[in-house]
Parts: C-alpha cells; sequence; structure tokens
C-alpha cells in the first residue's frame, strides 16, 4: 500500500511523477516534514518501474517554494541545527535520484526552494516566477547546497552577487544567466513541463541514468577522470536490451519499445 504524506502530493501521469509542495498557507515552504517526507517519496519512486520522471512543483500559483521555515530557526543553536543539517538531505536525494527530475516553477523561488530546484536537473519556470538566495538578509547563508550548486550552474560571479546581495530577480533574468532552462507562459507552464517529461519518459531508463551520471560528473571532476568515466558509461550501455532495442528500431525505421534492461 503506497505511504500517504502530510505536506506533498502525488499524481501519476504515464511514466511521469508529479510531486506537489502542498502548504499554500506556508507558501509551500520547507519545514522538516516537508523534506523528511520528499526523501520518504523519492525511496518509493526510485524502485517504481512505471515512473521514469519525476516532477517537483508548489501547490498554488503564488509560490513553488519560498524558502525554508524560518520559524523552525528559532531558538536554534549551532549544534543542533547541524543536526538537523546533517540527517538526510533532500536536496541530495533528489541530486542523487537516478531518473531524471524537472522543477516546475510557478512562482517564488526562494532560498531553499531556489536549492530544491538547483538540485534539480531541469529548470521550467513560469514568467510570474521569481529566484534568490536572500539568506544573507537573516545573517545566514545558504545552507542546502545552494552556494555550491547555484555557482556550477550560472558561474562564480552571478552567484556571488546573488548570494552577497540577496537580490531576487525574475524569471526572464534567471533565464539569461543559465539558471532555468525555458520560460513560459503561466497558463503553459503544467503543458510545457509535461510534454517534455513525457519526452524524456519514452527513453531508455538505463541510458537515462548514465547520462545523469555523466553530466553530473562534468561539473564535479578534471576533464580527464570526466572522459575515462564517460567511455566506461557508455561501454555499460552495450550491456544492455534496450540498447539492442534502440539500435535495431532505428534501423528498422520504427520507434524503439525500451523496457530498462
Amino acid at each position: 500500500m503506497p505511504q500517504t504524506y502530510e505536506t506533498l502530493l502525488l499524481e501519476k501521469r504515464d511514466r511521469v511523477a508529479l510531486i506537489t509542495i502542498n502548504r499554500p498557507d506556508k507558501r509551500n515552504a520547507l519545514n522538516i516534514k516537508t523534506r523528511e517526507e520528499g526523501a520518504a517519496l523519492l525511496d518509493e519512486l526510485r524502485n517504481d518501474a512505471s515512473v521514469g520522471v519525476v516532477v517537483f512543483t508548489g501547490a498554488g500559483d503564488k509560490a513553488f517554494i519560498a524558502g525554508a521555515d524560518i520559524g523552525e530557526f528559532a531558538g536554534r543553536t549551532s549544534i543542533t541545527q547541524r543536526d538537523v543539517m546533517m540527517s538526510r538531505s533532500l536536496f541530495t536525494a533528489i541530486d542523487g535520484f537516478p531518473k531524471p527530475v524537472i522543477a516546475m516553477v510557478n512562482g517564488y523561488c526562494l532560498g531553499g526552494g531556489c536549492e530544491l530546484a538547483l538540485a534539480c536537473d531541469i529548470r521550467i519556470a513560469s514568467e510570474t516566477a521569481s529566484f534568490g538566495q536572500p539568506e544573507i538578509n537573516l545573517g545566514i547563508i545558504p545552507g542546502g547546497g545552494g552556494t555550491q550548486r547555484l555557482t556550477r550552474l550560472v558561474g562564480e560571479g552571478k552567484a556571488m552577487e546573488l548570494i552577497l546581495t540577496g537580490e531576487i530577480i525574475d524569471a526572464q533574468t534567471a533565464f539569461g544567466i543559465g539558471l532555468v532552462n525555458h520560460v513560459v507562459p503561466a497558463d503553459q507552464l503544467e503543458a510545457r513541463t509535461m510534454e517534455i517529461a513525457k519526452r524524456i519518459s519514452e527513453k531508455s531508463p538505463i541510458a537515462l541514468q548514465l547520462a545523469k551520471e555523466a553530466v553530473k560528473l562534468a561539473s564535479r571532476s578534471n576533464l580527464d577522470e570526466g572522459l575515462r568515466r564517460e567511455v566506461d558509461l557508455f561501454a555499460l550501455c552495450f550491456s544492455t536490451e534496450d540498447k539492442d532495442e534502440g539500435v535495431s528500431a532505428f534501423l528498422e525505421k520504427r520507434k524503439p519499445a525500451f523496457k530498462g534492461r
């Protein structure tokens, strides 16, 4: 029996799982419960062969995730905060998830919300979305990977400016610096996201997983190490039934039927 969640909604459409952060009264702010449930749900979907792609979004049209639940910060010492952050991280769970993960950003995407989007593989934003790492305004710094993933994605200069100023930028600006892949009108956001998710979900699950691993390694290792690993992963594809099916389908001029084997 699938587990039920207090702060999340799950909807499956064909081979796409849509996860909605469901705390609209808090602008979908991430509290401890949401983080724990998000990681647990990903564990559930990891071994679900019917799911090829995961999409994260926020309830309502105001916020994707407006940040961490700041109310939980009050009274915490540095030791208790570190203990919280050293427990299993939702951001790390997303980053290490073997299937493609897309952020469908429908509003405020700030602080921990931006960090969750950064942990995803692809970010698609509504024209009304806004992005930022405003932690500096609270006398703290990003702690969910923002200093690391944002820098790798947009470069040191832009990341430094966003983090040091706490500036909130609009979707088009985010697109211009490479923070998001696409910006679409609000009424087209879901359709466009699902179109991309469906296209990806039709590919070989094994090839998708290996491709993700290779691309992520590019910003986390030197070129020689990355190229060696790419060769290993490419060769590994040749041990799969999906590779045989893909080649046969190409030669026979038909659509492949991948099975994840």
